[in-house]
């Protein structure tokens, strides 16, 4: 059962008011939480946001973006209000990518959009490629569909992450969550990822925090540090190459490209881009840093507006595709 929570509001705009929902979708361990933006049966598109943030980050650029479609932004497991993975359970990549399955399956979707920043993009590609039928359309914001690494670094990345959770099970008995003041959480999070303007951190932390007695404490699981399925160059350009939708790639300037400097980052990056091209797909670049679609929405929300409207509308359907069950 899909529920809709308290709390319909509608969020001013320059172009428009967008009516504001809470969503919760039941998974085996609890539930998926996010929000809802725009009409009942706006055409469907599905919002990712990247690792240890919340759907918050799209808070800024949904209301920019055209009215008449229908924008899910969900809060991956582990994440602003979702429910933690059962203890024991990794974090690993596919997982997340069974989750989408999970809602667009509760959402009753044959057929969507999909925006995804930074790991949020990287689970759109990798869900695009497993089920091209599904996505008509993707928008990778800061991100390259999928984050390859070095063969030869697998066998270590595997084993560290696995020694790593077993000493984080160890000491969690023992260790108590550390409580903060709203102001310290701020700067925590400030410090922690220099992207965020101050703004902008305190949006994501409207969802990224939990009151508890003394002050509050962050709603994240730690394991989400825990990753250890990575993917090679060469399986991410074949998952690439089963791509059906049509992509926007918008790239900021001060962002992931700059932090995959080094030579053998860079091979993979202009590998995945340079195939993008090859589809005829559209690769921008824009000012800003990792964040600017929540620090600076203008700079991207009319790229993605065009898009949508040219790519996801036109996109060839059959009228039960835009399904939206009434939440």
């Amino acid at each position: 059962m899909i529920q809709a929570l308290k709390g319909v509001r509608h969020v001013a705009s320059g172009k428009m008011n967008l009516a504001v929902s809470e969503l919760s979708i039941p998974v085996p361990w609890g539930e998926i939480r996010g929000k809802v933006w725009g009409p009942d049966h706006g055409r469907p598109v599905l919002c990712l946001h990247g690792w240890a943030d919340n759907c918050g980050t799209f808070n800024t650029l949904l209301p920019l973006l055209p009215k008449d479609f229908r924008y899910i932004a969900v809060d991956l497991a582990g994440h602003g209000r979702s429910s933690h993975r059962p203890p024991g359970v990794l974090y690993a990549f596919p997982s997340y990518v069974m989750d989408v399955r999970r809602v667009v399956d509760a959402l009753q979707w044959r057929k969507f959009s999909i925006i995804g920043h930074s790991m949020g993009g990287n689970i759109a590609g990798m869900f695009s490629a497993l089920y091209p039928e599904m996505v008509d359309s993707m928008i990778l914001l800061d991100s390259y569909g999928f984050l390859p690494t070095e063969l030869k670094e697998m066998p270590k990345v595997l084993r560290q992450g696995m020694d790593e959770m077993i000493q984080f099970e160890k000491k969690m008995e023992d260790v108590k969550t550390k409580v903060y003041t709203y102001d310290q959480a701020v700067e925590r999070l400030l410090v922690g990822n220099q992207s965020l303007t101050e703004e902008s951190a305190k949006i994501l932390l409207e969802r990224g925090l939990v009151e508890v007695e003394g002050g509050v404490v962050f709603s994240r699981d730690f394991r989400i540090n825990l990753n250890v399925v990575r993917i090679s160059l060469e399986q991410s350009m074949e998952l690439q190459s089963r791509i059906e939708a049509s992509v926007l790639v918008v790239l900021a300037e001060s962002g992931f490209e700059k932090i995959f400097a080094k030579a053998d980052q860079k091979k993979f990056t202009s590998a995945l881009l340079q195939a993008y091209r090859d589809r005829h797909d559209t690769v921008v670049k824009v000012p800003g840093d990792h964040h600017v679609h929540l620090n600076n929405p203008e700079a991207v929300a009319s790229l993605v507006s065009e898009f949508l409207q040219n790519k996801a509308l036109s996109a060839s359907t059959g009228s039960g595709d835009v399904h939206s069950p009434k939440l």
